[in-house]
């Protein structure tokens, strides 16, 4: 009998010269990069037009593994920088892929602002509650009462709501997913790629070395079983009540999913219009009055 070699599905999405990966046993990362290469895969997309771009810590390190054009950039700015790339040549698919601590604390300005202008990019953030490369300090999403190596008898501050708070500021697609849910994140991934405008996913995922051993939470699978046993989806659900609390209820699913312009498409309408004189130079269709007149 001759022998069948299976190959991984994924493989040539990645670096393998890269591997082995450095993620610590039990993290979650890793399994969302599967996801996202097997959305990658049924996506249809043409690989020489698809940029990833993530920031600094663990999953930041996402960029340089993953087989496409990349950037590992500054800590907090991989979405400037990817907006820059996608102003400069419209035709790419631009990926943002990093951690929860890298875009919502000193990447938060940024995060907010391009979801405001509706920048066409895909922002998928991994969000395990804390800043696992550089020892486990508290993040914007710990929950209350969580402990972590600068917050040692509990978070007192409110963590932010990710899904909200991107819905508030005008991302076209919203979505929660853990990494128990890999066919429903890989389906978002696949989704979020094909969008038009500011996509935002976040991936629930394990820190079994820093947040879960400090808070005494067992190892990569105690969290999966977690993941699975007290995750509810609710596709459509307001996303003010998907707030995240302490080893409490998950609301995952697609939250949002609506349409309007793109910042480079309003900019071009606007500025056509301009050029058509339609507009005064106050900014004013003609026949409207202006103060200033």
């Amino acid at each position: 009998m001759s022998e069948v070699l299976a190959e991984n599905p994924v493989l040539s999405y990645l670096r393998q010269d890269r591997l082995p990966h450095i993620w610590c046993p039990g993290c979650g990362i890793g399994t969302t990069v599967n996801c996202f290469a097997r959305a990658l895969k049924e996506s249809g997309l043409d690989m020489n037009k698809v940029v990833v771009v993530s920031g600094i810590g663990c999953t930041g390190r996402v960029a340089g593994y993953m087989n496409l054009d990349s950037f590992h950039t500054t800590h907090g700015r991989p979405i400037p920088f990817a907006t820059g790339l996608k102003l400069a040549n419209p035709e790419l698919k631009v990926v943002v892929y990093s951690g929860d601590g890298d875009l919502s604390a000193i990447g938060g300005n940024h995060f907010v602002h391009a979801a405001r202008r509706n920048m066409d990019i895909m922002v998928v953030c991994v969000t395990n509650f804390t800043y696992g490369m550089t020892g486990g300090q508290v993040a914007p999403t710990t929950p209350i009462g969580a402990t972590q190596t600068t917050m040692p008898y509990g978070n007192f501050e409110n963590p932010f709501n990710l899904p909200f708070l991107a819905d508030a500021c005008g991302a076209v697609y919203v979505a929660r997913w853990t990494v128990f849910h890999v066919r429903q994140l890989a389906r978002a991934m696949k989704e979020g790629l094909a969008k038009k405008g500011f996509v935002f996913i976040e991936a629930l995922a394990p820190c079994p070395t820093l947040y879960s051993r400090r808070n005494k939470l067992g190892d990569g699978v105690d969290q999966l079983k977690y993941y699975k046993e007290k995750s509810a989806i609710k596709n459509g659900a307001d996303t003010k009540e998907a707030a995240l609390s302490f080893q409490g209820d998950i609301i995952v699913g697609k939250f949002v999913d609506r349409e309007r312009p793109t910042w480079l498409d309003a900019m071009n309408r606007h500025y056509s219009n301009v050029f058509q004189g339609k507009y005064r130079p106050y900014g004013q269709p003609y026949g409207v009055s202006n103060a200033k007149d």
